[in-house]
């Protein structure tokens, strides 16, 4: 027998793989096997588990985005959005002295039925997104008959990061400007706090 202590949370996913290959009499904290549940297990793992988890498809990406989103309704009303995200790394200046420029990606977001929707009515150029998708590859003819390749990400979660206050202040000065017009010799030089 081979006795090894595991924390608790190993215990319960142990547990739960020794259940699947038929031992079950295992402790909370002791976790006594043999050789042969041992190697069941493992082989479990091996054939089953791994090749589940080793097929993965995930883009994760914090960026402003480079123009206001480009939405359309299918025949079937249904909501498309595409916009481009820009994520930038920062340069630097290596240990010789050479500087590295910034680099700056582009990369083609689409969106479909709600999520398209909510970028229609929030998302302008240059607020600051939070993105979850998966990578996704497509080719098409040109008009002049060339073969065309895209690489686009198709979105699954979208956080916006940047706040409400800075998009109103930012419109807030431009409506300023325009409804109040100057009034020179006004005299009202209080200020209202």
């Amino acid at each position: 027998m081979i006795k090894k202590t595991f924390h608790p949370f190993l215990c319960v996913f142990f547990q739960y793989l020794f259940q699947s290959v038929g031992c079950v009499n295992l402790k909370a904290k002791n976790l006594c096997i043999s050789l042969d549940s041992l190697r069941s297990v493992i082989i479990f793992a091996v054939e089953f588990l791994i090749p589940i988890i080793m097929s993965v498809n995930k883009v994760i990406l914090i960026g402003n985005v480079g123009k206001d989103p480009d939405v359309r309704y299918l025949d079937n009303h249904v909501c498309v959005a595409n916009l481009t995200l820009a994520t930038t790394e920062r340069g630097y200046i290596a240990q010789n002295g050479t500087q590295v420029p910034d680099r700056t990606e582009w990369h083609n977001l689409v969106f479909w039925r709600g999520l398209a929707e909510t970028v229609e009515k929030y998302v302008h150029k240059g607020d600051k997104l939070y993105i979850e998708g998966s990578i996704r590859n497509r080719s098409y003819d040109d008009q002049n008959g060339i073969k065309r390749y895209v690489t686009e990400i198709f979105v699954d979660f979208m956080e916006m990061l940047s706040s409400r206050q800075q998009g109103k202040q930012d419109a807030q000065p431009q409506q300023a400007q325009a409804s109040a017009p100057a009034q020179p010799g006004s005299g009202n030089t209080d200020i209202p706090f």
